[in-house]
Formats: C-alpha cells, structure tokens, sequence
C-alpha cells in the first residue's frame, strides 16, 4: 500500500491514543544493499508500549552512521540483534511528545516534550542496578540493535530513555546532537576526569564527536587541539573553542595504513614525531588526553604522542578497529588505553543540562524532510555529507518547538 507522505505531519489521535498504524522507513533483510534501496517507506502496526514503556511521537529524528551499516547489513546484519521483529525501524536520535505511557511510568505524562537517548538494558540486569547498564548483557543501542527506531511517526523506548527537551531548541535542533554529544561527554568527563588546565589532542575536531569535545573541553578549563581536513573546517574548531588545529593533510605520511614495509615504517614514525612536535607547539606540551574515534590509521601516533601517564580514550575505529603499534612506548612511559561506548542514563541527563543552559550547543549541517531519510544515508554512504543532518517527521517546517530564548544550534559546514 503506497504511503500518503504529505500527511506524515498530521496525526489523527490525541495524546494518550495511538493511531493503528504509521508510516516509517524499513529496512528488511532481503533488500540490505545500498542505503537508497535499503530503506523504504512501509506503513506499519503502531506498537503499545509495554510496562516502562513509552511510546513517542517523533517530531525530528537525527542521522548517524550506524543505520547506513544497518542498511548495506555490514560489518553484521542488525537483524542479529533483534530477530524476533521482521523489519528495522532505525535512528538512534530523535525529539518528540511522549503520547502513550505503559504500566509503571511515573516520571512522563502524554503532551511531554522529550529528547532520547539511545541506550537500552533490561531492568533486571543487576549491572543496572548499582554499577552501570553499559555492563549490561542485555544492553543494546536503541534504534541500530532494536527496532522501534526515530525515523518513523511513532516511536517506543524504555522511559529511561526519556530526556526533557531544551526549550531553546527547535524540534530539529534537539535531535541532532544525542548519540555523538553523549559519546564524547561520557569520554572526557567520566572515563578520563576532565579537569581544568589539561591538554587534550581531538582527532576529527570539525565531526560529529569532535565538536562536542571541543566544547567541553572549554567549559572545562581545558585546552584542547582539533585536527581537521581543511583550514576552513579548523576556523569552525577555534570557533568552538580551541587553542589551535592542524591540518592532516599536511601529515598525510603519518596515517597507518597496516602492512607497511619496515623502510616505510620508519618514515611514517618520523611524520608522528613530526606531528607531535606540532601538538606540543600549540598545547605548550604534550597532551594529557587524546580523544580517539580514528582507530588504525591515527592509533600509532596517538599512542605516541599522549604524554607519560597520559590517557588514549577511543570509542571508535573508522579506519579500521584492527590496531597496532609500538607498545613499549605504552608500557615504559606507563600511558592508558581506555574504551568507551556510548553514555548510561544518568551522564545523559547531566550532559542534556548543559545543552538546557546553553553551555554546550549542537552542530547541525542540513534539515531534510521526511522523504529524505535514504537519500541521507547515502550522503552519508558516500562521504558526501558535510556535518550532522537531522530529518523533519512530526514538525511541518524547521525552526518548530522552541519555546524560550537562548543560544540554539551553530549551523555550520562542518566535516565528519
């Protein structure tokens, strides 16, 4: 049955009543591929919320890399992780009105204005209870590892997952910084103690991750280096509040590509000296943290680079997550190697306030209207894209939700 997009906008009930069904991008196992393909509008069951539960009207939903692998079905096919739905809803970033709860949820009413968050763990995991539902074996990433995601009419999640909207953001500002802004204050600000005069090194300083980083960093007191792709994107991270950036391209020779000769080897460590004389000239010396999500192709320098008792915190691997370097300069200057995935619902809620009081602010490229949902993968599929993309569902226009004065979102041309 074809879908009416023009009335996506419109929906029938109030809140507190759910329409049957909706419409929504799907994904099904048969047509992974590229993301043009992959994704299809389908009008589907609208779900009820069980107890915890929460069903959100969504009004814009954010873009990330993780549903064009959900599309082309790689590194693994999403539908290993939630086998018992045939289809995949994805977006794991979104605002909406919360417009149905289940049994049990006391704290979200219907007529709520929301943010989400994209971490979910069964309630009774006891790591949820006391250490941290990151450690959860039932966790999951709303939106990529369930379906139920943001790029539908209606949305369900665990109402632990429910943050308050900002009210100096529109609808289309708020879903475009949780899943990257989340990420990097759980990195910094937890996994690392960011403290005021530390020196912090930002691989991808203008992208998703970075710009959040360089932020906080910021606020904190901290002083931090963005290395980016252009001088135009490195004008946007001093914006932001660096000391400084550099230019990769400058340090082309340093990037790992793995399989080097030892002739090549040798050249390439001799650009990391390079390049670490360079971080030390901005920094004043070298950094106590750097903030990874490069993987193999930055990892050896990184390791190289962070200063003795120094801190590597990487959440990512873009260039490849098969890693290698020297390690006796880990061992022997006695640095950290330390993994982070995604952020638990009490570091939300508190990097969310930020958000709320203008401290931090999100970073968006381009609004695409709700038709638009393949085509942004595929821009970002295709490295095309120039930044983060939100997509309008519930709201008819941008510029929709904001309800008080403030600083909204920097609009911006920035890199991945």
């Amino acid at each position: 049955m074809a879908v009416d997009l023009s009335q996506v906008a419109h929906v029938e009930t109030e809140p507190g009543e759910l329409p049957a069904t909706m419409a929504a991008w799907v994904i099904r196992q048969d047509r992974e591929g590229e993301p043009i393909d992959a994704f299809q509008v389908e009008e589907i069951e609208v779900p009820e919320p069980a107890a915890f539960e929460v069903i959100v009207r969504v009004m814009a939903a954010g873009v990330n890399f993780n549903n064009v692998w959900a599309a082309r079905g790689v590194p693994v096919s999403v539908f290993r992780s939630h086998p018992e739905v045939d289809h995949h809803i994805g977006g794991s970033d979104g605002s909406g009105i919360v417009w149905k709860v289940g049994a049990g949820v006391t704290r979200w009413k219907p007529g709520d204005e929301v943010v989400i968050h994209c971490n979910q763990a069964s309630y009774e995991d006891p790591e949820v209870h006391g250490f941290d539902p990151l450690a959860a074996p039932s966790q999951k990433i709303w939106g990529y590892e369930t379906s139920w995601g943001s790029f539908a009419q209606f949305t369900k999640v665990q109402a632990q997952q429910l943050l308050p909207k900002p009210h100096n953001l529109t609808w289309e500002e708020s879903a475009a910084y949780g899943l990257t802004y989340f990420t990097a204050y759980r990195m910094l600000i937890d996994q690392c103690e960011l403290q005021a005069g530390h020196r912090v090194l930002i691989w991808g300083a203008a992208g998703g991750l970075g710009v959040f980083a360089t932020q906080l960093c910021k606020i904190a007191g901290a002083r931090s280096v963005g290395v980016v792709n252009s001088d135009e994107k490195g004008e946007l991270v001093a914006r932001l509040g660096a000391e400084g950036f550099i230019n990769r391209n400058e340090f082309a020779g340093m990037m790992r590509t793995g399989g080097e000769t030892p002739e090549e080897e040798k050249a390439r460590f001799g650009e990391s000296r390079r390049f670490g004389k360079a971080v030390k000239e901005i920094l004043g010396a070298s950094p106590d943290i750097v903030f990874e999500h490069v993987g193999q192709a930055t990892f050896p320098t990184s390791v190289f680079v962070v200063k003795p008792f120094g801190k590597v915190v990487i959440c990512a691997g873009t260039t490849g997550y098969n890693l290698d370097f020297d390690v006796r300069y880990l061992w022997m200057r006695q640095k950290q190697i330390i993994g982070s995935h995604f952020a638990n619902a009490w570091e939300c809620n508190k990097a969310n306030e930020l958000i709320e009081n203008g401290l931090i602010r999100p970073v968006l490229w381009r609004t695409m209207p709700f038709d638009g949902v393949g085509e942004a993968h595929q821009l970002m599929r295709e490295n095309k894209h120039l930044g983060k993309i939100a997509i309008l569902v519930g709201a008819e226009r941008e510029g929709l939700g904001k309800t008080a004065e403030g600083p909204g979102a920097i609009y911006a041309e920035v890199g991945v």
